[in-house]
């Protein structure tokens, strides 16, 4: 573990985190090349920080500053008693990659699941996103599935 890593915090997303979350949100969604609506961003931090929803964030913290986020979702299925815990997003700064971050944050999300009693961890990832899938690779298994959607 070198410096960088070492000197790395995770925790879950605050209240008074929003100004440290959004460059991150904002720079995941220049990585998909998407820009969601400012009424969408703001009712994700509301649910990141409401209790009562199955919505969960953490951010990767080196020092005062944000370098890493994930956000994550549980939900129910008809397939297990327990849980299942979506991995929705998952980001960490350019200037940061490399370091372990990504697979911190996902550990920090099957710990989380695992708390929560959830049966299971998944997630999606576009089919270039080449680098992640090197880390995904190692650390879970490809389902098989195939997505399909229809936005409604």
């Amino acid at each position: 573990m070198d410096a960088d890593t070492a000197a790395l915090a995770i925790r879950p997303i605050g209240a008074g985190d929003r100004e440290a979350w959004l460059p991150l949100w904002r720079g995941y969604q220049a990585f998909y090349k998407v820009d969601l609506a400012t009424d969408v961003t703001d009712t994700t931090w509301t649910r990141l920080n409401d209790p009562a929803e199955p919505v969960d964030g953490a951010l990767a913290w080196r020092g005062a500053e944000a370098i890493g986020l994930v956000h994550h979702i549980r939900h129910r299925s008809a397939w297990t008693i327990g849980d299942y815990c979506y991995l929705q997003d998952l980001f960490v700064a350019d200037g940061a990659r490399g370091l372990g971050i990504g697979r911190r944050l996902i550990e920090h999300v099957y710990a989380a699941a695992q708390a929560a009693g959830c049966s299971r961890v998944h997630w999606l990832t576009h089919e270039t996103n080449t680098d992640a899938m090197q880390l995904y690779d190692r650390i879970a298994e490809k389902s098989g599935f195939v997505q399909y959607r229809k936005i409604i």
